[in-house]
């Protein structure tokens, strides 16, 4: 009896545990496509000139103890091989964590690091998520902080508003006051549309955990020394105070599951873009690509399919029958696209920062959220503080300046050359760089990075309805569930569907229900 088949579109974070799960757990033949020449998907590692980019920027931290595991059992832990014993003091510098393996002369490791992410806004920085403390007064004034308490007041004191639209949701939990001065204008630069015109469902999935009293309790505890695990379980995950990461970033996790992978025999395939699939009458399903290099099509046949690719491709090239409504939901489906721009420095030169800068004038911050209004700038990535390996060289600064915008838009289709001299031009303005200590730049275009809650996402229930129906087919992912998953959420439907195989559950419920349960909120 011949061996079967799992098809895996993609090699990101979902197909690749896919993959890795169905060989250490079924008898089933994992083939991978992956339309790029990259591993990780958006999760991958750009490699430029010896400097290492995060596209998005990736904390490997989750609430569930699988998705923990996996991470570690991949790239074990810098000085703490065992989990009951990574009870780390922040104030202990990572150089005085003893254990195996040591990052200085182990490759393959996941360091443990500390998470600061601040607002930029009115020219200050700001605690992220904001705080009720001396600096958030001195930097917003008194009058402004009046009103601040004031709106939260009235909306703790009156019924709530009916929530329609994410406006709606985030003027219930914070106020309209804090709603103007620190969610409005990032969130409606994120997402190209103003918030009146987000629903609702996008807050639940991102910040329903997050609340002005749990920020409050979360700063009472912090100023209690004590040991810290790295699980945090208790924890909110915007509120989080360290991390786990690979030494050379997230890309180096994914291309090492690809070694695992082919190591136990799966098969992976770069630059395969799926083009069709059909369904066969012995219960198969026909998967055709077409090579970027060489034009060639090629078949591919496998009992199962795990499709990671957006679902509106996914039903565009789908070669059975499919209801018109489910043509016209998928064609209505609407993605945010990203540009991050990398700007190699000899130092940053920040004015009105009060923290005690390191060499070079790095500040301690991962990413920085700008709330301005005179730039196009979304956010900051300092990439040595996310790992010192991602630098070629120690005495330099590199920094990721990310722009949300649509694919065909202005922004996309900018040569390089003028976007960076943009964001150069932008840095400059906001008094983060000068132009003289800029020694170089790239710029990276990553489409489809953020399913967006527009468009024809109300009748979503409609495709899924179709593609839950198609047996042995899984969507999984970000983009093949069309939710804004995180890492581990992905990796966590992968997982469940591979569970399904195993158990003989036809239901695909559960796989819907990741990130929908209250352990698994993001909160933003």
């Amino acid at each position: 009896m011949s061996q079967e088949t799992a098809i895996v579109i993609g090699a990101g974070p979902a197909g690749l545990t896919a993959a890795r799960e169905l060989l250490g757990r079924t008898d089933i033949h994992p083939l991978v496509l992956e339309a790029s020449r990259q591993i990780g998907g958006i999760s991958r590692t750009v490699l430029y000139k010896g400097n290492r980019i995060d596209i998005g920027g990736h904390r490997f931290f989750s609430k569930s103890d699988r998705i923990m595991d996996w991470w570690q059992n991949v790239l074990p832990l810098q000085g703490a091989p065992a989990r009951d014993d990574l009870l780390l003091d922040r104030r202990v510098p990572l150089s005085r964590v003893k254990g195996a393996p040591d990052p200085e002369t182990d490759d393959r490791v996941m360091l443990v690091r500390s998470r600061l992410s601040r607002i930029f806004f009115l020219r200050k920085f700001f605690d992220y998520p904001v705080s009720l403390n001396l600096n958030t007064v001195s930097n917003l004034g008194l009058a402004r902080m009046m009103k601040i308490a004031m709106s939260y007041a009235s909306i703790r004191l009156f019924p709530v508003r009916e929530e329609k639209s994410l406006e709606d949701f985030f003027i219930n939990r914070f106020g309209r006051e804090l709603y103007g001065t620190f969610f409005k204008d990032y969130t409606e630069k994120v997402w190209g549309v103003s918030c009146d015109r987000i629903p609702a469902e996008w807050g639940a999935q991102r910040v329903k955990g997050l609340s002005v009293s749990k920020a409050l309790a979360h700063a009472l505890r912090n100023m209690m020394p004590k040991e810290r695990s790295i699980g945090q379980k208790d924890v909110e995950t915007s509120l989080i105070g360290q991390f786990l990461y690979p030494k050379y970033g997230p890309g180096q996790m994914w291309e090492t599951v690809a070694s695992l992978v082919r190591e136990k025999g799966g098969e992976i395939h770069l630059g395969e873009t799926v083009t069709g699939l059909e369904p066969a009458k012995n219960g198969s399903y026909t998967v055709k690509s077409r090579g970027s290099t060489s034009g060639e099509e090629k078949c591919w046949t496998g009992k199962y399919v795990f499709s990671t690719m957006p679902v509106r491709d996914l039903i565009r090239s789908w070669e059975g029958p499919v209801p018109s409504e489910v043509q016209t939901v998928a064609r209505g489906l609407v993605y945010r696209d990203f540009m991050t721009v990398g700007l190699l420095l000899r130092r940053l030169s920040i004015r009105n920062e009060s923290s005690i800068p390191t060499v070079n004038g790095i500040i301690p911050d991962n990413w920085i959220y700008v709330q301005e209004r005179d730039v196009r700038l979304g956010r900051i990535q300092v990439f040595n503080n996310w790992s010192p390996y991602l630098v070629k060289d120690p005495d330099t600064v590199w920094v990721g300046l990310e722009y949300f915008c649509n694919e065909g838009d202005d922004l996309w289709t900018r040569p390089d050359r003028e976007m960076a001299r943009l964001a150069v031009e932008e840095m400059v303005r906001i008094d983060m760089i000068r132009n003289e200590d800029v020694l170089d730049h790239v710029v990276i275009r990553m489409p489809k990075t953020y399913p967006a809650y527009l468009g024809t996402y109300d009748r979503f229930d409609v495709l899924r309805e179709f593609t839950d129906s198609l047996d042995n087919v899984f969507l999984i992912g970000r983009n093949g569930m069309h939710r804004y998953n995180n890492m581990d959420h992905s990796m966590l439907a992968a997982m469940t569907a591979v569970d399904n195989i195993e158990s003989g559950r036809k239901s695909k419920e559960n796989i819907w229900a990741v990130n929908t349960e209250e352990e698994y909120h993001e909160s933003k």
